[in-house]
Parts: structure tokens; C-alpha cells; sequence
């Protein structure tokens, strides 16, 4: 694990590098994917949409469909590396715990002046449960999108009904995709929460909003990674002379 303290800087290391890479590989392909599922339909020349500096290419629907399969090719191999990479590291931090609607609840009470927000782990409990839904909308995408792709490459005649599904679990997915986009970034705006932002892009938070906020994770971090010890001072003192007798102990006269 990359997580650490650095007094010195004031910064808490809050991602990795590689951590970093798979976030941002799922989110812009993410949204490549949104943007060509949307110019895959017939509206970019009716919306205008190909007026835009460097969006001719929108109504173009081989060229929208080859970008959403090399979008979507980086999209699930950064999703596959995530759950593979850490759960075989045991990383759970990110995984629902009981009574996080509950706490979710206090922390939203506290950004409006009704309570004060409880220490907190390295993650909040309202991403713990944004985690799993877009867990469960990440799943959603990948496997209906196999299916059109399969039917699309390999199998013109699939079922119609299978297509059917695979059909609309994918733009219901799309739909809740979009959406926690939009919850996303909206938890960025909250004014709590802009620390956080410069994890985003370097990997590390300031350690004094780490302490206010994020106190049972500095906890884990310390106690994980104590301070070294200082040696034991000189007992034989600086001039080499016996250390002094404790209270009350006479020594005996010297010659």
C-alpha cells in the first residue's frame, strides 16, 4: 500500500500512481462512452451537435461505433484490473458496512449545520455505498454491451429476444451511469469535500484535513507505521562519569 504520512509536507499519500491510472482509465473512457452512445442515435445532426469545433466526426455512426468499442475495450479492462488488483491485495476499505445509510445521513446533516460529522475512515460512507451502485451499473454496462457485441460480430440472428434485454438493460445502464456522473460531481461541488479534489490528480491530501475529517484512517496509518523510537539516552553521561544515585541513595565516599 502507498498510504502515508508526510509531517514534513503536510500531505497524507491518499492513491497510488497505479491507483490514479485506473481511476482516470474508467472515467474517461466512461465518458467517451456516454458521448458516442449518445452519437450512435440520430441527433447529432439535428441538434447541431457536428457545428462544435471537433465534433464533425458525431454523425458519422461507424466512426461513433468503432470509438465506443475501443472506449469500452479500456473501460472493461480497467474495471476487470480493479477487482482483480485489489481483491487479491484484500482491500475492503471501499466495501458497504452496516450502518453506513445511517451515517451517510449524519455526514449530510453536518454540511448543513445540524450536528458535527463523526471521525472518519479512509473512505466516507456515502462513497462506500456510491462505490457499490456503480459497482452494480459497471456490471450492468459490461455484460449487456458483450451481448450486442457478440450479436453484432459473431451472431446477426441471436435471439431477438435476448437482444431485447441486452438492449435495454444497456440504456438503463446508461441512464444510472449518467446519473451517478452527475451525483459525482455534485459531491464535488459540496465545499467539505474540495480537499479531496487534489487526490484526485496527485494522489495526496493535506494531513490537517486528514485529521479533521479522515481521523480513524490517520489511526490505521500510524499504528500501522509508528514513529521510530528515540534511542535511550547516555547513561554514562557526557563525561563519562556514573549516572547520579536515585533519591535518597548515598554513595559511598570517594578517594
Amino acid at each position: 500500500m502507498a498510504e502515508k504520512i508526510l509531517a514534513a509536507e503536510n500531505r497524507v499519500v491518499r492513491h497510488s500512481r497505479l491507483e490514479l491510472a485506473e481511476h482516470w482509465a474508467i472515467a474517461l473512457s466512461g465518458l467517451v462512452l456516454l458521448l458516442t452512445g449518445i452519437f450512435e442515435l440520430p441527433v447529432a445532426k439535428r441538434y447541431y451537435i457536428i457545428t462544435v469545433p471537433g465534433l464533425g466526426w458525431s454523425a458519422d455512426f461507424i466512426t461513433s461505433l468503432y470509438l465506443h468499442y475501443a472506449a469500452a475495450f479500456v473501460f472493461t479492462a480497467a474495471a476487470l484490473f480493479h477487482l482483480v488488483y485489489h481483491g487479491l491485495g484484500g482491500e475492503k476499505g471501499l466495501l458497504p458496512q452496516r450502518g453506513d445509510f445511517r451515517a451517510s445521513v449524519a455526514v449530510i446533516k453536518s454540511f448543513i449545520g445540524l450536528g458535527k460529522e463523526p471521525p472518519q475512515h479512509k473512505y466516507l460512507p456515502e462513497q462506500r455505498l456510491a462505490y457499490a451502485g456503480m459497482a452494480f451499473i459497471i456490471l450492468l454496462l459490461i455484460a449487456s454491451g458483450l451481448v450486442k457485441t457478440y450479436k453484432n460480430i459473431y451472431a446477426p440472428d441471436l435471439s431477438h429476444t435476448v437482444l431485447l434485454w441486452a438492449t435495454w438493460a444497456h440504456n438503463i445502464g446508461f441512464i444510472l451511469f449518467f446519473l451517478a456522473f452527475l451525483a459525482h460531481m455534485a459531491a464535488i461541488a459540496l465545499k467539505p469535500n474540495w480537499p479531496m479534489v487534489r487526490g484526485i490528480f496527485t494522489g495526496k491530501v493535506r494531513l490537517d484535513y486528514a485529521q479533521h475529517r479522515h481521523g480513524l484512517w490517520l489511526a490505521d496509518l500510524a499504528q500501522a507505521s509508528p514513529e521510530p523510537a528515540e534511542p535511550p539516552a547516555d547513561q554514562t553521561g557526557a563525561e563519562g562519569k556514573n549516572p547520579p544515585p536515585p533519591d535518597g541513595e548515598k554513595t559511598a565516599p570517594g578517594p
